[in-house]
């Protein structure tokens, strides 16, 4: 199968093109294929029958390949036996039965409620860049709502009075969002006098948080921010613009808060999504040894 290997190579570059390091990923995984079929006595892609790829990929599992790997060898392995397919080499496609294995829903990664407090007294409310981040870094971890729907607010979308904001999600989804009172607060110190500040003539006087160019803070603009006050409160863990989010939605189920109540503050349209901030269960023996009135005999 070797010879044919360099062709479909030259197809993903000129034909498909595709990136060099999607290509060398590709490159691996087949070769990879291709030893193992040699190992059993087959060396030309029509001796490759149906049950080969996925020994292959059940081999690959065993060594303790995640998901995510398993995944793309398997996406490399069906584009590699569709192109022979197309080139009259073979007849069937061997990979049209293969078992897909499910991708692993990771807990995300979360700060605790310690890194949070430290993080959100990083800024400076007293100037200007200070207020804005902070309010920034206060709305998003009190309301749990996306980068991109933070800096997508306008100045009438908060209503620090009633604590409460409206924002727009995916597809357009406009949801009513509770605020606490120290977001409100956060947020009525950079509109009061802090703001005017940044603003410039003839630039956007709508949105609520400003860049240094007096026009709409940007997710990257808010990623070098948050980036910025998370090294200067000593999180050593990589944190990116979700990490609020995500330890918004953890910190209410750690503390009791009901699944649907988060789902709907998180503005998920599939329970299943706000299910992977749950913490793993407990095991059946745990919960035996802890509830059970016989368990202590």
């Amino acid at each position: 199968m070797e010879p044919y290997l360099g062709a479909y190579m030259s197809y993903l570059e000129d034909e498909k093109g595709l990136s060099k390091n999607t290509i060398e990923s590709y490159k691996t995984d087949i070769a990879g294929f291709i030893a193992f079929a040699a190992e059993r006595g087959i060396v030309h892609p029509q001796e490759v029958n149906r049950a080969l790829p996925s020994l292959y990929i059940g081999s690959l599992k065993q060594q303790g390949r995640a998901s995510s790997s398993l995944l793309r060898c398997m996406a490399a392995l069906r584009s590699f036996f569709r192109y022979l397919v197309r080139q009259s080499v073979i007849v069937q496609d061997p990979t049209l039965f293969m078992d897909t294995p499910k991708p692993e829903r990771k807990q995300p990664r979360a700060l605790t409620t310690a890194q949070v407090d430290k993080l959100l007294s990083m800024p400076d409310p007293g100037t200007p860049h200070g207020a804005r981040d902070k309010a920034m870094l206060e709305l998003l971890y009190a309301s749990g709502i996306k980068v991109s729907e933070l800096v997508s607010l306008n100045v009438g979308d908060v209503d620090t009075s009633m604590r409460f904001m409206r924002c727009v999600g995916s597809g357009g989804k406009e949801r009513i969002v509770p605020i606490s009172p120290g977001a409100a607060h956060s947020v009525e110190v950079y509109l009061d006098g802090m703001r005017g500040r940044m603003l410039k003539p003839d630039r956007e006087a709508e949105a609520l948080f400003l860049n240094n160019l007096g026009t709409r803070m940007t997710r990257q603009g808010f990623w070098k921010i948050m980036k910025k006050h998370g090294e200067a409160a000593g999180i050593e863990e990589e944190i990116n613009p979700h990490t609020l989010r995500h330890s918004f939605a953890l910190h209410l189920l750690e503390n009791g808060a009901d699944l649907r109540s988060v789902q709907e503050l998180l503005g998920h349209s599939d329970l299943s999504t706000t299910q992977m901030y749950q913490a793993p269960k407990k095991s059946m023996k745990e919960v035996y040894d802890r509830f059970h009135p016989k368990s202590g005999e």
